[in-house]
């Protein structure tokens, strides 16, 4: 079945075919003599198909001849897509040779449904202190680091897949969407020094690479996210010989709001009436259609870690105000503490997780995240008199408080192992007994004596005892 281009306005394309031959929504396209791949999106009437292009349309005209495929777009899924940096379409753009998949499966699928789900309340052990004791992580959860412009998104990414991925030892997916392609080539160093993409021996990897980047058409951006989250489910489905059961698999998306953005720019050229703020009108539809793939089932899970970018730091925007619904831990990361040279900068006070509960966690994890926020919630409230009246105006039982809240802010503060190389510190992975341990001294006063500097980027309660005896020698 062919057809021919009658109208190309930017990204969006409409192809004319004979009545009987009409595309179905979602069917790939092919321009003949180009490898420009097209997806429909709404059929116009008299035959007309109104597409987006996956790639660029530079030098097509109107009158070239169009092939319909009769399916969706279909890329490669297994493990010969593990090691591999893919496009949207599954083709490879690392220059290694061809992914020599055994099977394709459609980006287009149905969630799972509601009885092959499971829930699961075993928590993921991160690494990061704040995060393990505020907003802790659920195996098979949902989670997304929300932040402005560089206040460390990529970087906390970075180290949860340091700290999970490398440590987990089970497979990953990254799904980079139309964020730099410096970062993308740096990810990709990086897992190759870590080990965990093996390109002498592919079959060695343990995670598969999506980019579609800044610079690639709005089609592209908009789809590349379910390329991605297409491999994820292939490796969470498939029956592992030795138990009969799938495999519990990491999904890494940077940056989430980037495809609403992609949405928002197809939405417009598509003629659609934009809704709230310019975007589409089809927002929390296109959101659920993607996060709800994101899921956990009987037989494996998928536990993503999802990057959202907060347009001028409005959590109230539409977009990260309609990805909040779909996640189980949201860690907001505060251009405020950035700006103490406080990092990784996640706000203690905005971030939550639904696993922060004593029957999931332990009564002595909840008591001690509860006691944390306390302090920190009356230091906040105590900051207006203290700038307006002075510390002396103070009573002796608020003094304490703030001291309390000042080392546990810093105590909060951590070095990263892959900012290593910036900050010339070793990286800490602190286990969760040794934060809850660590905090819940702090609380009940037993670090009183020591100075606040001695709580600033360090690993366990040992380190900060070790560091003031330095300091006062």
């Amino acid at each position: 079945m062919s057809g021919r281009i009658v109208q190309i306005i930017g990204a969006v394309i409409d192809v004319e075919f004979d009545r009987g031959q009409v595309p179905q929504i979602y069917d790939a396209l092919s321009v003949d003599g180009t490898e420009t791949t097209l997806e429909v999106q709404q059929q116009l009437g008299d035959g007309v198909v109104r597409t987006i292009a996956m790639g660029s349309t530079e030098g097509l005209k109107r009158g070239l001849t169009v092939s319909n495929s009769g399916a969706p777009i279909s890329v490669p899924v297994g493990q010969a897509t593990l090691g591999r940096i893919m496009d949207v379409l599954g083709r490879p753009i690392d220059e290694a040779g061809p992914v020599n998949a055994q099977e394709k499966w459609s980006i287009h699928r149905e969630a799972p449904s509601y009885d092959e789900q499971s829930n699961s309340t075993e928590l993921l052990e991160t690494g990061i202190k704040v995060i393990d004791l505020l907003c802790p992580f659920a195996k098979g959860g949902k989670v997304g680091l929300f932040g402005g412009a560089g206040v460390g998104k990529t970087v906390n990414m970075m180290e949860l897949i340091n700290n999970i991925a490398l440590k987990h030892s089970g497979l990953s997916v990254f799904a980079g969407v139309g964020e730099r392609t410096r970062e993308g080539n740096d990810f990709y160093h990086e897992m190759q020094e870590a080990g965990v993409v093996n390109t002498e021996d592919f079959t060695k990897s343990k995670v598969a690479m999506v980019y579609g980047q800044m610079n690639e058409p709005p089609g592209n951006r908009l789809r590349v996210a379910l390329t991605g989250l297409t491999m994820a489910e292939y490796f969470r489905d498939e029956k592992d010989e030795a138990t009969g059961k799938g495999r519990d698999v990491l999904l890494f998306v940077d940056n989430i709001y980037r495809y609403t953005l992609a949405g928002t720019e197809v939405s417009a050229l598509l003629g659609r009436m934009p809704s709230a703020v310019g975007y589409q009108p089809t927002l929390a539809e296109e959101m659920g259609a993607l996060q709800e793939r994101i899921t956990s089932t009987q037989s494996g899970s998928i536990t993503s870690v999802q990057a959202v970018y907060v347009p001028a730091d409005d959590l109230t925007d539409p977009s990260p105000a309609t990805t909040f619904a779909h996640l189980d831990a949201t860690v907001v990361l505060s251009r405020d503490i950035a700006s103490q040279g406080i990092y990784p900068a996640v706000d203690p006070l905005d971030s939550t997780s639904r696993q922060l509960d004593p029957q999931v966690i332990g009564e002595e994890h909840y008591q001690v995240a509860r006691g944390v926020q306390e302090v920190l919630q009356r230091y906040k409230e105590l900051k207006d008199i203290i700038a307006i009246l002075g510390m002396d105006e103070l009573s002796e039982e608020d003094k304490l408080v703030v001291y309390r809240a000042r080392k546990i802010q810093r105590f909060l503060s951590q070095p990263f192992h892959v900012a290593e190389v910036f900050t010339g510190a070793p990286g800490k992975y602190v286990a969760l007994r040794d934060t809850i341990a660590g905090f819940k001294a702090i609380i009940e006063g037993e670090y009183d004596h020591l100075p606040e500097q001695a709580f600033y980027m360090v690993g366990g309660i040992d380190e900060v005892v070790a560091k003031a005896e330095k300091l006062a020698a």
